[in-house]
């Protein structure tokens, strides 16, 4: 079980999602925790968030499956990222249910 692609790869979707769901606490609260600030931190501020936020999600989704490719691996690569990627989906999903129904 320690070594289950599918049960890490979950852990990697829901890393993910996690990490979403604070980004969209931050982005929805923004005036609210920023203020209504007219500086050019604001649009400097946002740029680092969206560039720290393609890092972050490229080493949750991608980070394992390369090391795996890099290792000889390329079978469990690619699989690991496409369980990552349908775990991903069903995260998805569940979402978009639990709002259809609210």
């Amino acid at each position: 079980m320690k070594n289950n692609p599918v049960l890490q790869s979950f852990g990697h979707a829901v890393l993910v999602f996690i990490y979403i769901a604070l980004v969209s606490i931050v982005m929805h609260s923004g005036q609210q925790i920023f203020g209504n600030d007219k500086s050019f931190w604001g649009p400097i501020a946002f740029l680092m968030l969206f560039v720290l936020s393609a890092a972050v999600m490229g080493a949750l989704v991608l980070g394992r499956p390369i090391l795996l490719y890099l290792d000889g691996h390329k079978a469990a690569a690619v699989a690991f990222f496409g369980y990552t990627v349908a775990w991903m989906l069903v995260i998805l999903a569940v979402i978009f249910v639990t709002q259809m129904w609210r």
